[in-house]
């Protein structure tokens, strides 16, 4: 049986930790997902503007993406063709993927990237291998029929 003083520490510890999770940052809206910089939420926009989002799909065969889009350290974005972008919102944060400076190195079994395949950074000039990250699902964005915009 609890004593009330060790009753109240407890009480007091959930209300704490139930108004630190208001703090949460924003951003991608993935749970634990960091906020997006000014910069970062201007290209995220600007790759989907006027694009719908439709069902995610577990694999994005590699013939069909033509750029791949360094949003931040946990969004991806692959370009296929001019109305056509995929999102991946990785499983879980990749220290350094944003700078855009570290080279990608793929892991992948087939012709196709999948939801659970991982990927690491190595640096351009020392050749030391960074942290391994995880795909999440790819989130097709494409552009209604009939908008040529």
């Amino acid at each position: 049986m609890m004593t009330m003083p060790r009753f109240a520490l407890c009480t007091a510890l959930i209300g704490a930790a139930a108004s630190l999770a208001g703090c949460a940052p924003s951003g991608s809206g993935a749970p634990g997902a960091a906020a997006l910089t000014p910069k970062q939420a201007a290209t995220l926009d600007k790759q989907l503007a006027g694009k719908t989002p439709g069902t995610p799909v577990k694999c994005l065969p590699n013939y069909r993406t033509s750029d791949t889009i360094r949003v931040s350290d946990d969004i991806l974005l692959y370009r296929s063709g001019r109305n056509l972008v995929y999102r991946n919102t990785l499983k879980g944060s990749c220290p350094g993927l944003a700078r855009d400076s570290d080279i990608m190195v793929v892991r992948q079994f087939g012709s196709s990237t999948c939801e659970g395949d991982f990927f690491y950074l190595v640096d351009r000039s020392s050749g030391i291998r960074g942290p391994t990250c995880v795909f999440g699902e790819f989130v097709p964005y494409r552009k209604p029929a009939g908008d040529g915009g």
